[in-house]
């Protein structure tokens, strides 16, 4: 099952596969199936036809995937432009929404560049 251009997975339960799609998260999948009355542990191969078009009208009412992407880059590109603090962060790769980063961070500022405590070590003659 093809929707809005994402392959779904067809072996996993229906709320775990929407979740393929971008915007779409396990809460969202679980009001959408909640709506259309489809038991969430459903696989893919278990809808009929009609089933399958409910949920592609469904989600097609969300802003998702190309769009939401699209939107969100438009968002941070806008922030750099009028040079805010956050949009520095962004273009530094920095964690955006005050966490600390001297020593956590990890995900956003990629692994460490030096080992060890910095101290230069004294060579042997």
């Amino acid at each position: 099952m093809r929707i809005v251009g994402v392959n779904i997975p067809e072996k996993k339960h229906l709320r775990i596969a929407l979740t393929a799609v971008y915007g779409i998260g396990q809460s969202r999948a679980k009001s959408i199936l909640e709506e259309l009355s489809i038991n969430p542990t459903n696989t893919v191969g278990d809808l009929n036809a009609d089933q399958e078009t409910a949920v592609r009208k469904k989600i097609e009412e969300f802003t998702v995937e190309g769009d939401l992407r699209r939107s969100s880059a438009q968002d941070i590109k806008r922030l750099k432009d009028i040079k805010t603090l956050r949009g520095y962060l962004h273009g530094v790769g920095l964690p955006v929404r005050g966490q600390r980063t001297k020593t956590n961070a990890r995900t956003r500022k990629g692994p460490r560049k030096t080992m060890g405590s910095g101290r230069v070590k004294l060579q042997k003659k």
